[in-house]
């Protein structure tokens, strides 16, 4: 049978047997109309006064954004929260990327996040992780690190969150917290929020928040200097609109995730030779670095030993900033890698991702299909497929006649589970 697959901007259709059993989370439709919607949010918030009756005229505003790796709808959503303050004046207002360590986007890109008018008329700031002149310490944190937050978002008058909830492969549910921890934090901060500790314990995954020393954090850095307004919404795999969660940080965010989980969980009967899974499309697939979600994925129902086809376009590459291509020049081996992470004296940013996926490649093989050289994908220790198809049936070899398949089409915006 046919199935498509969320891939860069218009999909992969690809061919699977018969019996390849297809994980989705439920389809929910778009809101009918979503800006009224949001303006409702925004005037009937959970947890707080509405939005307008919070800010003064003279208060300077703070609206932390997430980056173009997240299809958070911020051309909507920015728009709307400065129409809903049409009292404060435009120069008063501060749009922060959320890049935590990502790179920087560009005026073009900015453009393509939140459109031509918050562009010409808003100041709009990148965070630099690395450059503490541009941070606060606000003291330490109980998991053993000083806490170093954007200036201009601790020192506004009035701070706003946005951001779009969905699974997360360590933190639970991203949205809501994640946008300020560590969205806008230091790296001395996220080194450790992303330490080996944190993200090897077993409590960091997808779609738990109990005990998850991720979320756990996050949550307490928040705590320190937190957002006087979260506005998050939940989108379908159309990049629509589906819900929105507007209000108190911690009382809105965990509504949000509660209505994620009850769609996105899908348990499974048992586990699978091979698991075929996107990386949910654009914005998400623009790097090696980021499939890594959809692995994981692909993880939770993938035997031991089985076999992951990752789906991922990766327009951006590995990509070329940061060090997740680096690391893999310091072992020869996936579990080489986790030894030397877990070592306490190694400590490099982009550690986690590498962690993450070296966990994966432990438990089974992951091939990848996108448009990165055989090389590119090799120095990260992946498989290169060109045809899936082919892979499908070379597999067979190796798991018999009657393999079994599963497919994720939508990728990380599902929770599969299995009851062990």
């Amino acid at each position: 049978m046919k199935t498509n697959l969320l891939y860069g901007q218009n999909g992969l259709e690809i061919e699977v047997p018969d019996n390849a059993f297809v994980v989705e989370p439920k389809d929910l439709p778009a809101m009918e109309d979503e800006r009224e919607a949001i303006k409702q949010a925004l005037r009937n918030p959970i947890g707080t006064a509405p939005l307008r009756e919070m800010v003064k005229p003279t208060d300077t505003v703070a609206i932390v954004i997430s980056d173009i790796t997240r299809p958070t709808p911020n051309h909507i959503l920015v728009p709307l929260l400065i129409e809903e303050l049409s009292h404060v004046p435009l120069e008063n207002f501060v749009v922060i990327n959320g890049t935590g360590t990502h790179r920087d986007q560009t005026r073009e890109e900015f453009v393509q996040m939140l459109g031509d008018w918050v562009v010409d008329n808003i100041r709009i700031i990148n965070n630099n992780c690395h450059d503490k002149s541009t941070q606060v310490n606000l003291g330490r944190s109980k998991f053993g690190c000083d806490v170093y937050l954007n200036k201009e978002y601790v020192e506004a008058d009035f701070r706003i969150v946005t951001g779009f909830i969905e699974p997360h492969f360590f933190a639970g549910f991203s949205g809501g917290p994640k946008g300020i921890m560590p969205g806008i934090a230091g790296i001395d901060t996220i080194m450790t929020f992303h330490n080996a500790r944190m993200i090897g314990d077993p409590l960091s995954t997808w779609g738990n928040m109990v005990n998850n020393p991720v979320q756990d954090m996050t949550r307490e850095i928040n705590g320190l200097c937190k957002p006087h307004f979260m506005l998050n919404v939940t989108l379908n795999k159309e990049k629509e609109i589906t819900n929105v969660f507007a209000g108190e940080l911690y009382e809105a965010h965990d509504k949000g995730c509660a209505f994620v989980k009850e769609h996105a969980m899908v348990r499974c009967d048992e586990r699978f030779d091979v698991v075929i899974t996107s990386n949910s499309g654009y914005p998400l697939d623009q790097n090696l670095y980021q499939a890594v979600k959809g692995m994981s994925a692909s993880q939770k129902i993938v035997k031991k030993g089985g076999a992951i086809i990752v789906a991922s376009e990766c327009s951006d590459g590995l990509p070329s900033h940061g060090n997740y291509a680096k690391i893999f020049e310091f072992a020869d081996s996936p579990q080489g890698l986790l030894d030397l992470i877990n070592n306490p004296e190694f400590k490099m940013f982009d550690q986690w991702q590498v962690q993450k996926q070296a966990v994966i490649q432990v438990w089974s093989d992951v091939y990848v299909y996108s448009k990165l050289t055989d090389e590119q994908v090799k120095g990260a220790m992946l498989k290169p497929t060109h045809n899936i198809e082919k892979t499908l049936e070379e597999l067979k070899q190796a798991y018999g006649e009657n393999m079994t398949v599963a497919v994720l089409p939508l990728g990380p915006l599902t929770i599969p589970y299995v009851e062990e």
